[in-house]
């Protein structure tokens, strides 16, 4: 029988030096696997015997260090014994998490995220949309951070506190890259899980508390009005293009999604006692309810397509991905003499700034037409059009004052 090979050392983070202070961690080591800790203990640098993997001397700091690490390191023994004797099959991350008291009724991050992600999938199609689970799929950079900064693949819900999401921010700034937009939207995840955690009674308080990320969000790109109308006017080489094209149109008179586009029926399209036609449903992101009225072009645009009786009761004869829509709208942009190429989700932007807000349309109309739960989400749009103004004004400023001069 081969001989089980169970080791524990103390290292100090030296990296991570504060104030003279370094922080104190261990590694187990069974059978090749490998396992770190933080001991949340620290020592001066100076006093840190590397070879040792302990304190140096015999000051009474060195003594009350090195005894409480004896009694760490006795107590993973503990730990190993224990599971040697029930199983036989022990890992270096095993003895860890009972260590920590991390056992079967412990509840862990990733694997908290993970079923999450399992309940989300199987509400996709219904009152969730298939590119919010993607999105929450993104649990990797998560996943990254853990083994960057702790080197374990998951952790436990009481062991996080304020500095473990200061950490996880300074992580995706510093070492990811990423903006604050997207560091705000990565973030909000996280907070999601330990909102359940709290909930639930798993933890005492939520670490979050009083934290948050500010979003500095990217510019919305839209077409403007002579831009959507060269889209509009432009004869296209193929039946599919000018499906696409009339799409993205309809898109951008209604403020639809694609996901909303897609499964678009014509049970969706009521007629009030007007006989004005209204699209009434549930966002497919938020499940939010909106309600907007057929403009005169998306009245054009149904009439277009309305008899041609496709399957699942389907307003728009779509085929494709959301990907490959995308790409044909690259060849509208090319006969329309576009300088950018716009994307199906433009249209939806085009919708709130140049079709509603330029229109003087009040934002709060604008906020429930596009279904948004929070009207700060309409509001970077409406920055969008105040800019555009700003900048249409300066340029209206410099050609005036060419023209006309006070009198002295």
């Amino acid at each position: 029988m081969q001989r089980s090979t169970f080791k524990v050392l103390f290292y100090v983070k030296r990296q991570s030096e504060k104030h003279g202070q370094v922080p104190v961690m261990g590694r187990i080591t069974i059978n090749g696997t490998m396992s770190q800790f933080s001991c949340k203990l620290s020592v001066r640098a100076s006093l840190w015997d590397a070879k040792a993997n302990k304190a140096a001397g015999k000051s009474l700091e060195a003594q009350r260090l090195n005894e409480k690490l004896e009694n760490i390191k006795t107590n993973i023994g503990k730990q190993y014994q224990r599971l040697c004797d029930r199983d036989s099959y022990v890992t270096a991350e095993r003895v860890r998490n009972a260590f920590l008291g991390m056992g079967d009724d412990c509840h862990l991050l990733l694997q908290t995220f993970d079923e999450y992600l399992a309940g989300f999938l199987k509400r996709v199609g219904k009152d969730r949309a298939y590119s919010s689970y993607k999105d929450y799929c993104k649990r990797r950079r998560l996943a990254s951070f853990l083994e960057y900064e702790y080197h374990v693949r998951d952790i436990a819900f009481k062991e996080l506190k304020r500095d473990f999401i200061e950490k996880f921010v300074a992580y995706l700034s510093s070492e990811q890259g990423m903006r604050s937009g997207t560091i705000h939207s990565t973030v909000k995840k996280l907070k999601l899980m330990t909102y359940t955690a709290y909930k639930n009674g798993w933890i005492a308080s939520n670490p979050f508390a009083g934290f948050y990320v500010k979003a500095e969000y990217s510019e919305r790109r839209y077409l403007s009005a002579s831009e959507l109308q060269a889209v509009m006017d432009v004869k296209l080489p193929n039946y599919r293009t000018s499906i696409n094209r009339d799409v993205f149109v309809f898109c951008a008179f209604t403020g639809l999604s694609h996901a909303e586009v897609v499964k678009l029926t014509h049970a969706d399209i009521h007629t009030d006692d007007n006989g004005e036609r209204w699209i009434i449903d549930k966002r497919q992101k938020t499940g939010t309810q909106f309600r907007v009225k057929l403009l005169p072009v998306a009245e054009m645009l149904y009439e277009r397509y309305k008899d041609m009786h496709l399957a699942g009761d389907k307003v728009f004869p779509l085929k494709g991905t959301h990907k490959t829509l995308n790409m044909s709208l690259r060849q509208v942009a090319r006969h329309a003499g576009l300088s950018f190429n716009p994307t199906i989700h433009m249209a939806r932007h085009t919708f709130a700034t140049t079709v509603t807000l330029t229109q003087g349309v009040p934002l709060e109309t604008v906020s429930k037409m596009l279904g948004h739960k929070h009207i700060t989400t309409t509001q970077i749009y409406a920055k969008i059009t105040n800019d555009k103004i700003g900048q249409d004004m300066a340029a209206l400023s410099e050609k005036l004052d060419r023209v006309f001069k006070v009198a002295q």
